[in-house]
């Protein structure tokens, strides 16, 4: 990269997700003179991309990219064409000449819960389980101080996952507050808390190694790196050497004493006790409308937020009952099939149409 004149008009343009692990010497001046740092894209930026990507893709007049924008948070452009691409494909299977709404929504779902595994044998006892302890998250996720909207619960299997409540934001998030951290380490130990109080201590089981591992990790932040403690104060407490890779030392270092060490194993105990006496308190408090939406997990697998809240007011979700009412699972889309180019004529848009792309 030396030796250029400077009428040779040569320009190196290079691209790396992993700056951190990058040759100081590649770095210095002289090399890259000018550095551009690509975010992820805001939620005008998420619109405009999902615009690109579904340029070649049948769209149904339903679809509202400025939804999918909102629901999509932290998505990159990678991320997003793989929603499109997803969407397209589950179209596909359903035998749809367009790409409606629920397409994308259940798209949406099999990227961030991982796709359903509906060939998983499950017993009915595990079954209730799974279903009291996820509505042990979503009555919990209801009823703390700050949480992000509740967007689905299921027990359907997804992923590694005999169940799951999703939380989607309002809108992009830069920074989180206290009372958000702790909202969130309540929310996270419903589940655990839905099992003791329904089926008795003895009876608890490991469904709650993943809640525990990430409520352990945020308060092990809170207290050592954004000083949420008044006994640690605001000192950021370095860990052992968190990741061995290219250009780093495989040795660990201690970086802090054992005294100190105590007291913020200490601080991350008290944050999570808080969090699980503050998870028990709501859900005795709330008891039947916790029972409800367990029961009505059981019975539909699979509610959405809004079918939650009418749960808890005693009401059925309105899923469609066999009537000619259409709903939006339900779509008028067209289906693929048997058709003639004679039926393009005519007042109602049948099989046969063309897709017209938005």
């Amino acid at each position: 990269m030396d030796g250029f004149e400077p009428n040779e008009s040569i320009i190196l343009i290079a691209a790396t997700n992993r700056p951190d692990v990058l040759d100081p010497a590649l770095l210095r001046p002289g090399r890259f003179d000018r550095q551009v740092v690509v975010p992820n894209p805001d939620i005008t930026g998420r619109e405009k991309i999902l615009k690109v990507h579904v340029r070649n893709v049948p769209l149904a007049p339903n679809v509202n990219l400025k939804v999918l924008a909102r629901g999509t948070p932290g998505f990159s452009g990678a991320d997003l064409m793989n929603l499109v691409n997803e969407a397209a494909l589950l179209a596909a299977r359903r035998n749809k000449r367009l790409v409606t709404m629920q397409e994308f929504e259940d798209a949406k779902d099999k990227i961030m819960m991982g796709a359903e595994r509906r060939s998983t044998a499950m017993t009915q006892e595990e079954k209730e389980l799974t279903a009291y302890h996820e509505a042990g998250h979503a009555i919990t996720a209801l009823h703390v101080d700050k949480a992000d909207p509740l967007h689905k619960a299921t027990i359907i299997p997804r992923g590694r996952a005999l169940g799951m409540v999703m939380q989607l934001p309002e809108g992009d998030r830069y920074s989180m507050s206290y009372k958000w951290m702790t909202s969130r380490l309540i929310i996270m130990m419903g589940g655990r808390v839905a099992e003791e109080i329904k089926f008795g201590k003895e009876n608890i089981t490991s469904g709650a190694s993943s809640d525990i591992d990430q409520a352990t990790k945020l308060a092990r932040a809170m207290v050592t790196r954004w000083g949420f403690s008044d006994k640690l104060g605001h000192v950021a407490y370095g860990e052992n050497q968190e990741e061995v890779f290219l250009g780093h030392s495989v040795a660990r270092t201690q970086n802090v004493s054992e005294e100190t060490a105590q007291i913020i194993d200490a601080e991350v105990r008290r944050l999570i006790d808080e969090a699980y006496t503050a998870a028990k308190r709501i859900l005795t408090k709330h008891k039947k409308e916790w029972i409800a939406i367990a029961e009505g997990l059981l019975e539909y697998e699979t509610l959405t937020g809004d079918e939650i809240k009418q749960l808890m007011k005693g009401e059925k979700p309105a899923r469609d009952q066999g009537d000619d009412t259409p709903t939006q699972r339900g779509t008028t889309v067209p289906k693929a099939g048997k058709s003639g180019g004679s039926r393009k004529k005519g007042g109602e848009p049948e099989g046969g149409m063309e897709p017209q792309p938005q």
